[in-house]
């Protein structure tokens, strides 16, 4: 009894680690979208006053991209924070389980897996919204 409490109890923690390293990374990818694909197009071009251009459109191009890059940003770590959340207590559960009913293991790494999908989607999405700019 007292070794299944130490496994359950160490289960948790490193699922709980496991939970702040996915956040971590969510919040990671928001900052890289949207900062790294805005750039500095049309704020540098009409600065150096390059004739034929009209800084309206540009600013309202580079606008277009820098909401497109946010809302990338967004897809991925929102969809990285929740996957976290719910990967952290899915699995420190299905830990608990696994030492109770061992058989049970395949049964429970696939509902892991399908809760870890969703950060695939919106890893997915980033990039499609990230061919836009």
């Amino acid at each position: 009894m007292e070794v299944t409490l130490i496994r359950q109890s160490l289960a948790k923690k490193i699922f709980i680690m496991m939970q702040v390293l996915v956040i971590a990374i969510g919040l990671l990818a928001v900052v890289k979208f949207a900062l790294a694909l805005t750039g500095e197009s049309g704020v540098a071009i009409v600065s150096k006053g390059v004739p034929g251009f009209d800084p309206i459109s540009i600013l309202a191009a580079e606008d277009q991209a820098g909401l497109i890059a946010i809302g990338a940003g967004l897809a991925m770590g929102l969809s990285a924070i929740g996957a976290g959340i719910g990967l952290g207590t899915a699995a420190a559960s299905a830990a608990a389980a696994i030492t109770e009913k061992p058989e049970s293991f395949g049964k429970l790494l696939v509902l892991l897996a399908l809760i870890e999908a969703i950060a695939i989607y919106g890893f997915v999405i980033a990039f499609v919204l990230s061919g836009n700019i």
